[in-house]
């Protein structure tokens, strides 16, 4: 899904002459054969005058298109998953389209109401209470309703996974878990109460449990999956573990992890970084996360036919 206007630009500065590009109309009409291109072109940007690396109305309105293409495709039962490369969220929003990133697009485009962020590296993976909010916001949607419906979609991806019966770990929100409330009482008054209706539900969980131990023990492999109770509290463990940068080479040795979108009716994986706009266009970027991504697609397709 793209355009071919910006794939020919490609192909043709970096001299790829052992590519080719199938216009198709619809998935059925590609040929999925090894050194072809096959793309449904949009048409939305013109090379001619687009700015590379750049913030802007056009690039974010055609991100926002792509998506909500693939999105329309999988609802329809033309296409098994879909998987999505990053889009700035500026120009997107610049472009008149007001979301805060790929969630909440296919949230919205395909009516889900409960539905959480995935992160998976290795044995890490992680699953959010909350993201994009502030840390005030963060705290208050840390409720026991939200909770429950973050340990049940949890329990549900490992299963969807192949893992038969999940181990799911809920972090804590406060040091210590709050040290039985004198650092906090969320855990007394939410998220434990959360984590003992779960297990009522015949969910194998544990928690809560202080995040600043869990995320090496989960990584070691005692749990298969984490909840995490706010963005960065989940972020952080699993790109230390992804993001390998090399000071001496002036750059990425790895950038590795998925992103997956989890309470969907549809398949939806991601690479787990941004756009990078300081390398657009200069055939730099990792390729890994995208294969990650493309790799987890397929698990979860097979999976669930």
């Amino acid at each position: 899904m793209g355009d071919q206007s910006v794939v020919r630009f490609y192909l043709e500065k970096h001299s790829a002459t052992n590519l080719s590009i199938n216009v198709i109309e619809t998935p059925s009409e590609g040929r999925y054969e090894f050194g072809t291109i096959d793309m449904i072109d949009l048409g939305i940007v013109d090379m001619a005058t687009f700015q590379i690396g750049q913030v802007s109305k056009v690039g974010g309105d055609a991100a926002f298109q792509y998506v909500k293409k693939v999105i329309e495709l999988a609802l329809a039962g033309d296409i098994d998953a879909t998987v999505t490369n990053p889009l700035n969220k500026e120009s997107m929003n610049l472009a008149g389209h007001h979301y805060a990133g790929h969630t909440e697009i296919y949230a919205d485009l395909t009516g889900t109401e409960k539905y959480t962020m995935m992160l998976a590296d290795g044995n890490l993976r992680v699953v959010h209470v909350s993201t994009h909010v502030s840390l005030r916001e963060a705290c208050n949607r840390a409720t026991k309703e939200r909770v429950l419906d973050v340990i049940r979609i949890a329990d549900k991806a490992c299963k969807n996974l192949g893992i038969e019966n999940p181990r799911v770990a809920v972090a804590g929100l406060n040091p210590h878990c709050g040290e039985n409330g004198l650092f906090g009482t969320e855990e007394i008054e939410h998220i434990n109460p959360a984590v003992e209706e779960a297990k009522a539900e015949g969910i194998n969980v544990f928690g809560s449990l202080p995040a600043d131990t869990l995320f090496s023990k989960a990584n070691g492999g005692m749990y298969d999956i984490v909840v995490a109770m706010y963005h960065d509290q989940g972020h952080i463990p699993l790109k230390l573990l992804g993001f390998v940068y090399d000071q001496a080479a002036g750059a990425w040795q790895a950038v590795q992890g998925v992103n997956i979108t989890l309470g969907l009716p549809i398949i939806r994986t991601s690479v787990d970084h941004g756009t990078a706009f300081d390398v657009a266009g200069d055939w730099s970027a990792s390729e890994v996360s995208l294969e990650n991504a493309i790799d987890y697609a397929i698990k979860l397709a097979e999976n669930s036919k």
